[in-house]
């Protein structure tokens, strides 16, 4: 059985930083690729970023330069460090395992349960 566990939201203030943590289990993610997507209220859910098997990395435009996604494969984690957080990335962050590092929700066949991050202004 295929878990994954989002940990690190919270509420801060606009120019705090944050790193989001995706646990996962009964999956190597070393082996997957690793997406990060978000949603916020009355949005649909959106791309954040992705990382592939092999560490290629992407990045959604607005959060290109601010985020930066990485894994440790000890950990069978990955992680999403966000700084110069503003009120537009306000959301629930989900993580998602899938055979593909697109910017498509079809593509990740595994989701978390998301974190709230929460930017105030």
């Amino acid at each position: 059985q295929v878990q994954l566990v989002e940990s690190g939201g919270g509420l801060v203030q606009a120019g705090a930083s944050l790193r989001l943590s995706c646990a996962a289990s009964g999956r190597t993610v070393s082996t997957y690729a690793t997406g990060w997507f978000r949603q916020a209220p009355g949005k649909e859910r959106e791309f954040v970023a992705s990382i592939s098997w092999n560490i290629i990395k992407n990045y959604s435009d607005s959060v290109k330069g601010r985020f930066t996604i990485s894994r440790d494969n000890a950990k069978n984690t990955v992680y999403l460090d966000m700084i110069s957080l503003n009120a537009e990335d306000t959301a629930v962050y989900y993580c998602a395992l899938g055979n593909a590092a697109t910017m498509t929700l079809r593509s990740y066949a595994f989701w978390g349960q998301g974190t709230q991050v929460t930017v105030s202004s």
